[in-house]
Order: C-alpha cells, then sequence, then structure tokens
C-alpha cells in the first residue's frame, strides 16, 4: 500500500510553523538579500534586516529555492514514507519558485503534482490547507492538486501599497505599470489577475484606499462560505480597523486572519502594504 500524499509549499504563503505543522504541510523557505547578507524568509533575521532595510532605504533582493532545496526536500519525504506529493507555490508570474519544484519534480522518487497558485499569501496558504485537508482524509496527489488549484482560482487578493516604487525596482509591478506616473496624490488600489499584479483603481486618500478594499471585498466575498485573511507590513493598526469592519458585513465569513506578510513579499511591497485575501471554502472548515 503506498504511503500518504504530503503537502509542500513555500514561505510566501504567510502560515506560521504551527499551523503548517499541525496541517502537516512543508515549507520551503525563499531567501531576501539585504547587502552582501541573505537571510531566510520566516525567522526573525530576515524581518528584522528587511526592516531595517526600508527605514534606511536600502535595497532588498529576493531569490528562490534551489531545485537542489526541492529535491532534496522531495528525497526526505519519500524515505519517510509519503507515497506522493503535492507542491503547491506562488504565482509563477512572480516568481520562479514553481519552475525549481517542477525540475526537481523530474527526478523525485516519488510522484509530485507541482500547482502554481497563481497567487501569494494566504491566497496561497488556503490552498495548500485545503490540499492538506484533503491529503489527511486519503486522497492522492492529483485530487489533492485539483482542489488546491480551485481553491486559489476562486480566490480574490486585494491591495494597497503607499508606493509602487518597490513593485517597480523588484520587476514584479505587471499590469500596475499603467499607474506610474500618476500624481503623487494618487494612491494605488492593486489586484492579482492570472497570478499578475494588475490595476483596480486609483484614488485620492490612503483613507478612501482602505474605503475601496473594504466594499470591493465585501462584494467578491458575497454571501457564501469565506474565508479572509488581511496582510499588512508594519501597519498592524490599520490591519485590524479593516478585519473589525469587514467581520460585521461578511454573512458566510469563516476565519479571519491577521498576518504581517513575509520579508519576501515585503521587499516587493513596500512599507504600508495592506491586503485583503477573499478565499471561498470549496472543502468546508
Amino acid at each position: 500500500m503506498s504511503g500518504p500524499t504530503v503537502v509542500v509549499t513555500d514561505s510566501t504563503a504567510c502560515l506560521a510553523p504551527e499551523r503548517a505543522a499541525a496541517a502537516g504541510i512543508v515549507v520551503v523557505p525563499l531567501q531576501v538579500v539585504v547587502g552582501d547578507e541573505t537571510f531566510t524568509e520566516g525567522t526573525p533575521d530576515a524581518q528584522h534586516a528587511l526592516m531595517n532595510a526600508l527605514r534606511r532605504r536600502l535595497p532588498a533582493t529576493t531569490s528562490r529555492p534551489s531545485p537542489e532545496q526541492f529535491a532534496a526536500c522531495y528525497r526526505a519525504l519519500a524515505e519517510q514514507g509519503a507515497g506522493g506529493i503535492v507542491s503547491v507555490h506562488l504565482s509563477e508570474q512572480l516568481s520562479a519558485t514553481g519552475e525549481a519544484a517542477r525540475l526537481a519534480a523530474k527526478g523525485a522518487p516519488v510522484p509530485v503534482e507541482v500547482v502554481d497558485s497563481h497567487s501569494v499569501g494566504m491566497g496561497l496558504g488556503y490552498a495548500a490547507l485545503s490540499a492538506a485537508r484533503l491529503a489527511a482524509d486519503g486522497a492522492g496527489p492529483l485530487l489533492c492538486a485539483d482542489v488546491a488549484s480551485k481553491r486559489a482560482t476562486m480566490t480574490t487578493i486585494l491591495f494597497y501599497v503607499d508606493t509602487l516604487e518597490y513593485l517597480r525596482r523588484g520587476g514584479r509591478i505587471g499590469k500596475a505599470e499603467a499607474f506610474v506616473g500618476s500624481a503623487l496624490a494618487v494612491k494605488p488600489l492593486l489586484h492579482l489577475v492570472d497570478g499578475q499584479v494588475a490595476p483596480l483603481e486609483k484614488v485620492r486618500t490612503a483613507a478612501r484606499a482602505l474605503a475601496r478594499i473594504e466594499q470591493v471585498a465585501v462584494e467578491r466575498a458575497g454571501d457564501g462560505p469565506v474565508d479572509v485573511a488581511v496582510h499588512h507590513l508594519h501597519s498592524l493598526t490599520r490591519a485590524e480597523l479593516l478585519a473589525e469592519q469587514l467581520r460585521g458585513r461578511l454573512p458566510g465569513l469563516g476565519e479571519l486572519a491577521i498576518s504581517e506578510v513575509g520579508a519576501v513579499i515585503g521587499a516587493h511591497a513596500g512599507p504600508g502594504v495592506l491586503g485583503v485575501v477573499i478565499s471561498p471554502r470549496v472543502l468546508g472548515p
């Protein structure tokens, strides 16, 4: 009898270590590079180095896990008894992480299904959690991968940034390039479309931006069962306020999580980023 299916994701899923462990999810970290030092995302050192770089306006770049890191992960899981693996990762429009996973999957000792979530943050995290719930019930990698892909496809990600400079500098600006050059007073609202950053609309103030994110989130959530995550970088007060507003307006609300993004997302979005992930449930609680 073959062993269980194991779910692998990456650190941009914003899953707390204890939550990933409880779900049986293995997290492969990305790295953030500040100056000549490389830090592993998910560690206090990485977050501290990023915030220090942002305060001092120093460049911070990121790097994917290598195919060798994924290959070592897959081998270790096979040796521990995994019968198959589902490797769910951030949008391949934003990172070559998925490509590294696919290269490693070719030589893995057990079947590996690699899923491009076209998402990031808890948009990726909820997809991985759905796959892990199915895996815990004995489902194989193909079914788990299908459910992860479906949930990610149904998910909406909206976000506000104080400036587009960090996205532009990191090459992740996508179709939001159309907003570059707008008047400084204009605040950009963005979303992910087919895994790319795209413009949603422009507003005049940060307060108006937050109000519009709330309204669009309510519209996208509808009345059905939905999990919501509010992400931020060093903006906990604004995140808590937005979460509280959403709590009273979503009749089908399941989980409402507030979490700070990791160093990789933070490096590309910049200080002050605030985002909302609206993820309809596909497998119940």
